[in-house]
């Protein structure tokens, strides 16, 4: 199961299961979307792969 982090590892922005603005790497390494697009051109800083939209969860019930 994925790893619903809850800051940007970079900007240290809240952020939570629902967004849809929020990016990972295959590590699950998360960004907020100003991160990832304006500081990170969607590469991880970390392994350098790709950052991807991270699925969202929906709200338990």
């Amino acid at each position: 199961m994925l790893e619903m982090r809850q800051q940007c590892e970079c900007c240290e922005k809240p952020l939570n299961d629902l967004q849809k603005d929020v990016y990972i790497c295959s590590y699950e390494c998360t960004y907020c979307a100003d991160c990832a697009d304006n500081d990170l051109k969607h590469v991880c800083p970390n392994c350098q792969g790709d950052l991807v939209i991270r699925p969202s969860r929906k709200a338990a019930e």
